[in-house]
């Protein structure tokens, strides 16, 4: 069985891309939130060196006109559905499950409970989850901030509150300035960093809460090639999610699918899933089992 790639929320529209979503083996949706948000001002996204920063602010047409009629479009394009929602406080992520509850399509919620360019609900992110738990039986992936200081422990708490998988990393909270003006490149000053600078911070963040829980993780952060995703295998993700690529390279799936199988291979296993894990060998026990 290969690794699964998914696409990160907010990096790719599936129907406007119907061909990029149809390579991936689940498709992920952009954030989606209670009302209705025309997001931050522009300019929204910007680079530099190893980065790519974006402030779209959760840009969406709210849960009912998702469900009404952007989910059935989804729905029609046979790729494995995956529902973000995100919001301000537990009560907004509870309207948002319980709605997706609703549609048979959908396979997973994740919930974006990191996202740098909002307001945080003053609820811990354990009771975000709790709060989505109880309104729906759909499968809840956490998707943390590789922010938190201690990163291991929020996967326990998560866990604990009824989260069935991991989506890490969202991006980190980072600024840039204009080097004539000295002023912000976007409009509302700092944005979420993501990028191949962010890769490893992504993997210190999976193999902490690999090692902290049983879950199922999805790993993403900074990930432009199949070595890049054999990383985040090596460290204990089983799925692999693909973000600021596919602006460059929208048809990346195909191609890091294929290197991610040669790199494998290339080091003696038949498939990169037989390989998930094995940054957590030691080296002591790692030579005591090639006698």
């Amino acid at each position: 069985m290969s690794v699964p790639l998914l696409n990160a929320s907010g990096c790719l529209d599936a129907l406007v891309a119907p061909d990029v979503a149809k390579t991936l083996d689940a498709f992920v949706t952009k954030t989606v939130t209670p009302l209705p948000r025309e997001g931050n001002p522009p300019p929204r996204i910007t680079e530099t060196d190893g980065w790519m920063l974006n402030s779209i602010g959760l840009q969406n047409p709210g849960i009912e006109q998702f469900c009404g009629k952007v989910a059935p479009r989804l729905q029609d394009l046979e790729v494995p559905l995956w529902v973000s929602v995100g919001g301000f406080s537990a009560s907004d992520y509870r309207i948002c499950c319980e709605r997706v509850d609703e549609l048979d399509a959908v396979q997973v919620i994740e919930l974006n409970l990191s996202c740098p360019n909002v307001d945080e609900a003053p609820e811990t992110v354990a009771e975000l989850v709790a709060a989505s738990r109880r309104a729906t039986g759909k499968p809840l992936y956490a998707k943390l901030s590789p922010a938190s200081s201690d990163i291991g422990e929020l996967a326990r708490a998560v866990a604990d509150a009824g989260a069935d998988g991991l989506s890490l990393v969202n991006t980190l909270r980072g600024l840039v300035l204009d080097p004539a003006s000295l002023r912000p490149r976007l409009a509302r000053g700092p944005g979420g960093a993501s990028g191949p600078a962010l890769h490893p911070i992504a993997l210190a963040c999976v193999y902490a809460c690999a090692s902290a829980v049983e879950l199922p993780i999805v790993g993403m952060g900074g990930v432009m090639s199949g070595r890049d995703a054999l990383d985040l295998v090596a460290v204990g993700a089983g799925a692999i999610s693909l973000g600021t690529v596919l602006f460059g390279d929208p048809f990346a799936p195909d191609r890091v699918r294929g290197e991610l199988e040669r790199e494998a291979g290339s080091r003696g296993y038949g498939r990169a899933a037989k390989m998930g894990g094995i940054a957590h060998v030691s080296a002591f026990n790692s030579s005591l089992s090639s006698r």
